[in-house]
């Protein structure tokens, strides 16, 4: 009976639960009791879809992971637009990156890192989850490549996943 109660996923029904109270018309008994009620529920019914749960073990790390990722972004941004604008041709490439991460969420995190910042993106994931295929918009080095992205964003992510 306890089992039936608990919630499989704390953090997505925290978010279920907030995310419901800001689009409810107010704070109500009634919204509460029903954003109890999906706080717990769609997360039971999703349980299938989740084949581990999510391993932050050092959470509070997310927010500098989130602004160093916000801030490459909008400087991968003006980067492109120059490339774009300037007569120079760029020359992209592909590049196979070793992961070192092994959690299918933080490397999902990576791979979606990687095709959020202007220039790259993140094209295919090794069966095996140990290469990942990305496409560089212009590099002349790609263990440049590699190494800008192990330092700024999968060292982090190994941390915050250990």
């Amino acid at each position: 009976m306890l089992d039936r109660l608990s919630f499989p996923q704390p953090w997505l029904s925290l978010i279920l639960f907030v995310t419901w109270q800001f689009l409810s018309d107010g704070i109500s008994g009634g919204s509460l009791v029903l954003g109890l009620i999906l706080a717990w529920g769609i997360p039971q019914l999703t349980q299938g879809f989740w084949p581990e749960p999510p391993a932050f073990m050092r959470f509070w790390l997310m927010p500098k992971y989130l602004v160093r990722v916000l801030k490459d972004i909008v400087i991968a941004s003006f980067e492109v637009a120059a490339l774009i604008i300037s007569p120079r041709k760029p020359r992209p490439a592909f590049v196979c990156y070793p992961l070192e991460l092994e959690h299918p969420l933080a490397i999902s995190i990576l791979a979606s890192t990687i095709s959020l910042t202007p220039g790259t993106v993140s094209a295919d994931v090794s069966d095996d989850q140990r290469l990942l295929l990305i496409h560089a918009l212009d590099t002349e080095d790609e263990q440049e490549v590699i190494n800008t992205i192990r330092k700024r964003y999968e060292q982090p992510l190994l941390e915050m996943f250990k």
